[in-house]
C-alpha cells in the first residue's frame, strides 16, 4: 500500500468522520486526492451509520413530556458527539419524535422504542450530521401529581412526584432537584452500600488516624448524618428560600414528596481523550 501523509489522513477523517485506516485506504486508492476519496466514500455511505456506532456520544439534550392530568411524565436523553450537532434542527426534531414515542408507549425500554422507524430516522440523521447519535436513557415518574423542570440549556431535566400540594409546588421542587442534585428523597432511602462506602472514605481521612476508637465512631456517625442530610431531598435547604427545607416547604403547601428523577446529559459517560498525532503515527507505522 502506497504511503500517504498523516496530515491528509487527518483531513479526510475530520471531513468524513470515518476510521483512520479506512481514510488511509481511500486516499491511497485516490492517489492522495482528498476530494476524489470523499466521492468514493460517499458511494458507500450506507455503511456510515454503522461505522460511527463505536464513537463516544457524550453531548446532546434531554426532553420532557408530562401528561395533561399530571399523572406521569418521561425524560429522554439523546446523545450526540458535539454540542454543535446538539443544536442542529434535524437533531432536535429527532429528539422530539423520540420523546413523543416514549411518552405514548409509557415505557423506558430503549431497545424496544428504537426498533423500526425511529432507528431508521436515527441512521439517516447520523449520515446527514456526520456524528454518532443515540437514545441513551428514558426515565418515567408516576404519581398523584407530577411536575417537571428543564434547565435552559436542555442538558438537565427533572421530574418530581408529590402527594398533594400543587403543580406549581412540584415544579419548584423539580427546579431544586435540577440545581442541587440530591441522591434520594429521604435518609431512609439511601442504599446501604452507599453508606458503607462513605464510612470507608471517612475512616481513611487523615484526621481519623490518631483518634481513639470511641471518638472515631462518634465522628463517623456525625459525618454520616451530615452526608445523609446533604444528599436527601426533603432535608436540603430549598433554593428559593434557604430558611426552609424542601420537606418543610412542601408540607406547608399540603403535600409530601413521593419520588423524583434527574437526568443530566453525559452523566457517567467516560470520554477517552486521544492524542491524534500519536494515534496516527502508531497505526500508520504498524501497517
Amino acid at each position: 500500500m502506497a504511503s500517504v501523509s498523516a496530515k491528509l489522513v487527518k483531513e479526510l477523517r475530520d471531513r468524513t468522520g470515518l476510521g483512520m485506516m479506512e481514510c488511509k485506504k481511500a486516499l491511497v486508492e485516490a492517489g492522495g486526492d482528498v476530494e476524489a476519496a470523499i466521492d468514493e466514500m460517499r458511494k458507500s455511505s450506507g455503511m456510515k451509520a454503522a461505522k460511527k456506532a463505536g464513537r463516544t456520544a457524550a453531548d446532546g439534550v434531554v426532553a420532557v413530556r408530562v401528561a395533561d392530568d399530571n399523572s406521569y411524565g418521561i425524560i429522554v436523553e439523546v446523545n450526540s458527539e458535539t454540542d454543535f450537532a446538539a443544536r442542529d434542527e434535524g437533531f432536535l426534531g429527532f429528539v422530539g419524535k423520540v420523546a413523543d414515542a416514549a411518552f405514548a408507549a409509557k415505557s423506558d425500554d430503549v431497545a424496544a422504542l428504537m426498533a423500526g422507524e425511529l432507528e431508521s430516522a436515527r441512521e439517516a440523521l447520523v449520515q446527514k450530521i456526520g456524528e454518532n447519535i443515540g437514545l441513551r436513557r428514558i426515565s418515567i415518574v408516576e404519581g398523584e401529581l407530577v411536575g417537571a423542570y428543564v434547565h435552559s440549556n436542555s442538558r438537565i431535566a427533572t421530574l418530581v412526584s408529590l402527594k398533594g400540594a400543587s403543580v406549581e409546588v412540584a415544579k419548584d421542587v423539580a427546579m431544586h432537584v435540577a440545581a442541587v442534585n440530591p441522591q434520594v428523597v429521604s435518609q431512609s432511602d439511601m442504599p446501604e452500600a452507599v453508606i458503607t462506602k462513605e464510612k470507608e472514605i471517612i475512616l481513611a481521612q487523615p484526621d481519623m488516624a490518631s483518634k481513639p476508637p470511641a471518638i472515631a465512631e462518634k465522628m463517623v456517625v456525625g459525618r454520616i448524618n451530615k452526608f445523609l442530610a446533604e444528599n436527601s431531598l426533603v432535608e436540603q435547604a430549598f433554593v428559593k428560600n434557604p430558611e426552609q427545607t424542601v420537606g418543610e416547604m412542601v408540607k406547608a403547601a399540603g403535600g409530601e414528596v413521593a419520588s423524583f428523577s434527574r437526568l443530566e446529559v453525559g452523566d457517567g459517560i467516560e470520554v477517552e481523550q486521544l492524542d491524534f498525532a500519536a494515534e496516527v503515527a502508531a497505526q500508520l507505522n504498524n501497517k
